[in-house]
């Protein structure tokens, strides 16, 4: 049986261990869906001990270290199994502009250093090694649908700032892809790169809601997480994951992830088809 060890079981590397477990796959993690407690050694190295397979999804801590190198980094590099994944970001690449980025792109200009120093230390494995990097996660959930709901969604006066983002199935089919695909970094995003104001208009007129009001960056007075990711501009290109993986997402842009989510989540989807759940990839 293959046997999958998992580092920080949180939205989307749940969402791995799903499909995992339906293909006959036996999963273990820590984090809060997992079934290992992080901080004990013995039982986390006794579980690596068993493991073909291991994927992080753990980030970076407040002082800049990867939790699961420093915890765990010897004992990786001991490990005998085949193949190391880590779920990484796209912030890697920094603010370009606008431009177009691939797996080529220079990477430690932009705010997350503490992120590119882990990227690369995981690379620095070896070859098992596979580095997923990921633009704005959407899913089930999580989406521009909630915050539209919630009236948390904003639409700011920013006309040439655009952005990629990933649905979360997308993102275990190219891990899942990936776990017979040759080793490297591979960008895991959708194929339209657009404005974060076309995706709340869309969830708005999905909903049938009026959208948020045009504002300045003042006027939102927005966390300063939300302030940075604001601060950067980019596409993400996917080709590489395409050509080497043989991955296509499933949800090629914003509009259609939005509409599965809300057809998925709506009234009338869950009262007159049962079945309409099961495109739900959690």
């Amino acid at each position: 049986m293959q046997n999958m060890l998992i580092f920080g079981m949180g939205y989307t590397a749940a969402a791995l261990a799903a499909r995992l477990r339906a293909q006959g796959w036996r999963v273990t993690g820590t984090g809060r869906n997992g079934d290992l407690d992080f901080a004990d050694a013995e039982a986390v190295e006794a579980a690596l001990a068993q493991a073909s397979h291991v994927l992080s999804s753990v980030p970076p801590d407040r002082a800049g270290g990867d939790p699961v190198l420093d915890a765990y980094g010897a004992a990786l590099r001991r490990w005998p199994g085949r193949w190391i994944g880590y779920l990484s970001s796209t912030g890697v690449y920094g603010d370009v502009g606008g431009a177009w980025v691939d797996e080529a792109a220079p990477i430690g200009g932009g705010r997350r250093t503490a992120r590119v120093e882990a990227d690369r230390a995981w690379q620095a494995l070896g070859p098992r090694v596979r580095v997923f990097r990921l633009p704005g996660i959407y899913g089930p959930g999580r989406s521009a649908l909630e915050r539209v709901a919630e009236g948390r969604a904003h639409r700011i006066a920013l006309p040439e700032q655009v952005f990629s983002r990933v649905h979360v199935a997308d993102i275990v089919s190219g891990v899942v892809a990936a776990l017979s695909g040759p080793p490297g970094v591979y960008n895991l995003a959708d194929d339209a790169p657009s404005s974060q104001n076309a995706v709340i208009e869309e969830a708005a007129r999905l909903l049938g809601r009026v959208p948020p009001p045009l504002q300045t960056l003042e006027e939102a007075q927005l966390s300063p997480m939300a302030l940075a990711f604001y601060a950067e501009n980019r596409r993400v290109a996917n080709g590489k994951a395409k050509r080497l993986l043989g991955w296509r997402p499933a949800y090629p842009d914003y509009r259609e992830g939005l509409r599965a989510l809300n057809a998925t989540t709506s009234p009338a989807a869950t009262s007159t088809d049962p079945a309409a759940a099961s495109s739900d990839h959690s």
